[in-house]
């Protein structure tokens, strides 16, 4: 392993060491770009909630950004299809098992489940979360517009707007959660429900990695908000250097 550094509990590639910079000390977020429909408007939602922003599929950028959000515009098995095209899959697992922060919008949040089922084709997710993604069971679909959400105590994601309205485009969603925690240390995740139809789930918070079903960037001043609790969230200290391990300056020097 000569050359690579241990980060955040995960092994990276030596071109991935070192984090990415903000000329003016802000937070670094990457938009996965793999073709997802127009993300300018995510963009531009998280330079506003206080980011330094790139949209870009490099590695090195994924790895290194303070956080990463995956958007999802479409069908599932074709955001599965893009997303491989890029290798995003195998980089999403990597920031997860390293800890490092990761938001999925929209389909974002659907291919982080096991599978999704679209007119009668089943498609392998993800797989970060147990359950299937499947066509909500409502009179009218799409579930377009604003909805209501129930947020479970000590959600960090909505503080402040927990009894606001967002925004939602979509057919499908998750209608269940049997998620079994087998770690006694490990916090349960915080999942947050809406209904069209049925109860679905609208978020969650897991550790480094949440996801919402319904578009912040598109929920008007509650979305700005959810956004800038995440974003503030990704204000931490730099870290400290593991024993025995060395970090290679960003002009390559010695």
């Amino acid at each position: 392993m000569s050359g690579q550094v241990l980060r955040d509990g995960a092994i990276i590639d030596p071109s991935a060491s070192r984090k990415l910079p903000s000329p003016e000390g802000k937070p670094t977020v990457t938009v996965l770009d793999y073709g997802s429909g127009n993300v300018r408007s995510a963009v531009r939602a998280l330079e506003r909630a206080g980011a330094e922003v790139i949209l870009s599929s490099k590695p090195e950028d994924v790895l290194n950004a303070d956080g990463l959000v995956v958007p999802g515009v479409g069908a599932f098995e074709t955001v599965m299809r893009e997303l491989k095209a890029v290798d995003g899959i195998r980089l999403i697992g990597r920031r997860v098992a390293g800890g490092r922060p990761v938001l999925g919008i929209c389909v974002g949040l659907q291919v982080l489940f096991e599978a999704g089922v679209e007119h009668g084709t089943e498609a392998e997710g993800i797989g970060e979360w147990p359950g299937k993604v499947e066509l909500l069971p409502a009179d009218v679909v799409p579930h377009m517009g604003w909805n209501t959400v129930k947020v479970p105590e000590g959600s960090t994601l909505f503080a402040g707007v927990e009894n606001e309205r967002f925004y939602f485009v979509h057919s499908y969603g998750v209608q269940e959660w049997n998620f079994d925690v087998i770690q006694p240390r490990m916090a349960p995740p915080l999942v947050t429900w809406s209904e069209h139809g049925a109860p679905f789930i609208a978020a969650v918070e897991n550790g480094p990695l949440c996801a919402t079903q319904f578009h912040p960037e598109k929920s008007g001043d509650a979305g700005a908000r959810l956004l800038r609790n995440w974003v503030q969230a990704l204000r931490k200290p730099e870290a400290t250097p593991e024993p025995g391990t060395t970090e290679t300056p960003a002009d390559g020097s010695a």
